[in-house]
C-alpha cells in the first residue's frame, strides 16, 4: 500500500489524508517528460533496460486510486476511505522510499542491533570504483568484506582479544545517491563500539571499546585502500602500471545504464547538445576562501574517504532509529525540488559546497536521467549483515534483540523466536506520525480493510460514484496531511 510522504518531527494533531502523487512536481516531470526519455534512449541504439523502464512505468502507478486500492471502513459509524497501491520501487519514489525506511530502521532496532553502543563508519570511494560498483555489482561484495575485516580487526586488537576469541557486528546498508542527485555508491555501516568475546559456550560478553582516533581513521583508510587495490587486480578488474592503475573493461560494450551512470558519478549532463558538459550549478552563496577546517574524525587516502564521527549510546535506542532513518532515507527530497522561470528543474543542495553553489540545475531529460542511474538492478541486495549478526552466526540467536539465527545444540532448552512480519501500513503511520490509522478519528471505532478493488470496471464504478457525490457535496473535507516539511532528509 502506497505511504504517504514521511515527516521526521510528526504533529501529534494531524489525521490521515490519501498521498496523492500526481500532485507532486516529481510525478507531473516524470509522467510528462518520461516517453520522450525512454524514445530518444532508444534512437539512440541504447534502449532503457527492462528493469529501468519498469521502475518510471510502476511509478507513474504508485499511489493511484485508478490502478487498485484497498477499502477500509469504521465498524461503528461505516465511515470508509480508500488505500491506493505502492510500487514498491527501489530507485527514485518518495512514498516507497519511505516505507522502507521505516521499515528498516524498525526491523534494525526492535530485531537486530543489540542495547550496545553504536558507531557509524561511513566509506566513499574513488569516482573508478563507484562506477564499477554500478556496472558489476557483485564487485561490492568482496570490497566490503575487506573494509568489515580490516575494521573489526581494529576493534579486537583494541579490545585486547584475538579473532579466535572475539568477534564483532555491523550491518552495511549501501546508499547509492549523493546530495546533487549525482550517483555515489557509499557504504554506511553501522559497527558495534566493541567487540563479543565468544570463546566460551555461555552467553557471549560484551567488551566496549574507546572511540577511534584520527590516528586509528588514518591507519584503516590506507590499509583498506592498498588491500582493495590487491583484491581488484587479482580478479582482473584493475590493471597496474609504473604510475598509473585504471579499471579494465571494454567501452564498446558499454549499456545504455553504464553511460547514464558514468555522467551521473561524474556531474555531467547525460542527454541532449549538452550531453558531457558538466552540469549546470546555480551559486548563491560566497566562496570560501579559507578551507574549512575538517571533521575531526575523518581520514581519506587514494580517493577513500573514511568518517566515524556519529555513535549511539547502548541507552539511545531513539537516537540509533533516527540514524538507521537517515541512512536509509529516499534518493529524492521532494521539498527540495523546483522549476524554474524557464522550466528547468532545480535540486537545492543541503549544504552549500564551498565555491558557493546552492542548487543544481537540469534539462528535464537529463533530470530523468539522473534518476535513471539511481535504480538498483535487480536482485543486488542493499542491506548487509556482518560478524555476529550474518544469517549463519552461531552467535546471532544469542545477541540480537528477535533470538534469530542459528541454533546450536545448547540452545535446545531455550525459547525460540517469534517470526517475524513486516510492517503493516498502519504500524508505520502510528510509528511515524503518531497517527492511528486503525482507530476512526471521528468516532474512534475499530478500522479494518473489507475489500480488495483491483478490477478495472469496478474500480471505474467506485471512483464514478465518489466523484459524483464528490461534486454533489456530500463528502465532508478530508483531514489534513502529514506534514511534508519534514521528508527534507539530512544529507
Amino acid at each position: 500500500m502506497a505511504d504517504g510522504q514521511a515527516a521526521m518531527a510528526p504533529d501529534p494533531g494531524v489525521g490521515y489524508r490519501r498521498h496523492r502523487p500526481e500532485e507532486t512536481l516529481l510525478y507531473q516531470i516524470v509522467e510528462q517528460h518520461y516517453p520522450a526519455f525512454a524514445e530518444l534512449m532508444s534512437a539512440q541504439g541504447r534502449p532503457l533496460p527492462a528493469f529501468i523502464q519498469r521502475e518510471f512505468e510502476n511509478y507513474l502507478r504508485c499511489g493511484r486510486l485508478e490502478h487498485g486500492f484497498l477499502r477500509v471502513r469504521c465498524s461503528a459509524c461505516r465511515a470508509e476511505q480508500l488505500v491506493a497501491f505502492s510500487c514498491k520501487g527501489r530507485g527514485f519514489c518518495p512514498s516507497c522510499g519511505t516505507r522502507r525506511m521505516v521499515d528498516t530502521a524498525a526491523l534494525l532496532v526492535d530485531s537486530v542491533l543489540p542495547e550496545a553502543p553504536i558507531r557509524q563508519w561511513v566509506l566513499s570511494v574513488p569516482f573508478p570504483l563507484r562506477f564499477l560498483f554500478a556496472r558489476e555489482p557483485q564487485a561490492m561484495g568482496g570490497v566490503l568484506g575487506i573494509v568489515i575485516r580490516a575494521i573489526g580487526s581494529q576493534l579486537i586488537a583494541r579490545a585486547g582479544l584475538t579473532r579466535a576469541r572475539a568477534q564483532t557486528g555491523a550491518v552495511t546498508l549501501i546508499q547509492r545517491f549523493g546530495s546533487a542527485l549525482n550517483c555515489n555508491i557509499h557504504f554506511h555501516m553501522l559497527i558495534l563500539d566493541g567487540v563479543y568475546a565468544t570463546g566460551t559456550r555461555q552467553r557471549p560478553r560484551f567488551v566496549p571499546v574507546a572511540a577511534p582516533t584520527v590516528d586509528d581513521l588514518k591507519t584503516l583508510i590506507e590499509r583498506i585502500s592498498l588491500r582493495v587495490g590487491r583484491h581488484l587486480e587479482r580478479r582482473g578488474l584493475l590493471v597496474r602500471d609504473a604510475e598509473n592503475a585504471y579499471l579494465d573493461w571494454d567501452a564498446e560494450q558499454a549499456s545504455s545504464l553504464d553511460d547514464l551512470a558514468g555522467h551521473a558519478i561524474t556531474y555531467r549532463i547525460a542527454v541532449g547538445p549538452n550531453r558531457g558538459q558538466k552540469a549546470f550549478t546555480l551559486q548563491t552563496l560566497p566562496a570560501v576562501e579559507v578551507e574549512p577546517a575538517r571533521p575531526a574524525m575523518v581520514a581519506e587516502a587514494a580517493g577513500f574517504s573514511l568518517h566515524a564521527g556519529v555513535a549511539a549510546e547502548a541507552y539511545q535506542r531513539d537516537k540509533l532509529e533516527r540514524l538507521c532513518r537517515y541512512i536509509t532515507r529516499p534518493a529524492v527530497a521532494e521539498p527540495r525540488l523546483s522549476l524554474t522561470a524557464g522550466g528547468r528543474i532545480r535540486y537545492s543542495l543541503k549544504t552549500p559546497w564551498r565555491d558557493g553553489t546552492t542548487h543544481v540545475v537540469f534539462e528535464p531529460l537529463d533530470f530523468l536521467a539522473r534518476l535513471a542511474a539511481l535504480i538498483p538492478r535487480p536482485r543486488v541486495n542493499l542491506t548487509r549483515y556482518h560478524g555476529v549478526f550474518a544469517p549463519n552466526s552461531r552467535w546471532r540467536s544469542r545477541i540480537t534483540p528477535a533470538r534469530r539465527g542459528r541454533r546450536g545444540p545448547t540452545d535446545a532448552d531455550r525459547p525460540g523466536p517469534k517470526p517475524h512480519a513486516a510492517m503493516t501500513w498502519a504500524r508505520r503511520l502510528k510509528r511515524v506520525f503518531r497517527i492511528d490509522i486503525e482507530t476512526c478519528e471521528h468516532c474512534g471505532g475499530k478500522v479494518r480493510i473489507i475489500a480488495s478493488i483491483e478490477d478495472p470496471a469496478v474500480i471505474k464504478r467506485i471512483l464514478g460514484h465518489i466523484e459524483r457525490r464528490d461534486r454533489a457535496g456530500a463528502i465532508p473535507h478530508a483531514p489534513r496531511a502529514p506534514p511534508a516539511a519534514g521528508g527534507d532528509y539530512p544529507e
